[in-house]
């Protein structure tokens, strides 16, 4: 099922992965390269309130994301930030930290908020073809 959240971050085309109870996306604003979105399956607006099941999944989705990143961005620091006051739905911001910029398949912009919390309002945005290559190298490393 698709919600509102999964449209807000534009799926189906920011799409990298997808399990029974959560999606992985692109996040079309990229404070860093490989920025994400992970965002619940199930209608849901509190993380209490995920399944027993999707609790169990999430431990597998955070391992393939951080497998993934670690091989295409080679991350120093990794923020896992649940900030849902604009988007109801159970979702995580996935950022990918590291002091100097690393750049996902051509596509680079400096960690503004390094050694802090992430700076989410500087970023960038990739032009479709930048995030279709960016697309396409993560999933080249997704593994569940």
């Amino acid at each position: 099922m698709i919600n509102a959240t999964m449209t807000k971050f534009g799926w189906p085309g920011t799409r990298l992965a997808e399990t029974n109870h959560w999606a992985v996306a692109l996040r079309p604003q990229q404070p860093v390269p490989g920025s994400l979105v992970v965002i619940c399956k199930e209608p849901v607006a509190a993380f209490s309130a995920v399944s027993a099941e999707g609790f169990a999944e999430l431990g597998t989705v955070v391992a393939a994301v951080e497998r993934m990143l670690s091989e295409t961005v080679a991350y120093e620091r990794i923020n896992w930030m649940m900030l849902m006051m604009v988007d109801p739905d159970v979702h995580f911001h996935v950022i990918p930290r590291a002091e100097a910029p690393r750049p996902l398949a051509g596509f680079a912009t400096p960690d503004a908020g390094w050694p802090g919390p992430p700076a989410l309002g500087s970023f960038g945005e990739p032009d479709a073809a930048e995030a279709a290559a960016m697309i396409a190298a993560l999933q080249a490393a997704w593994r569940l």
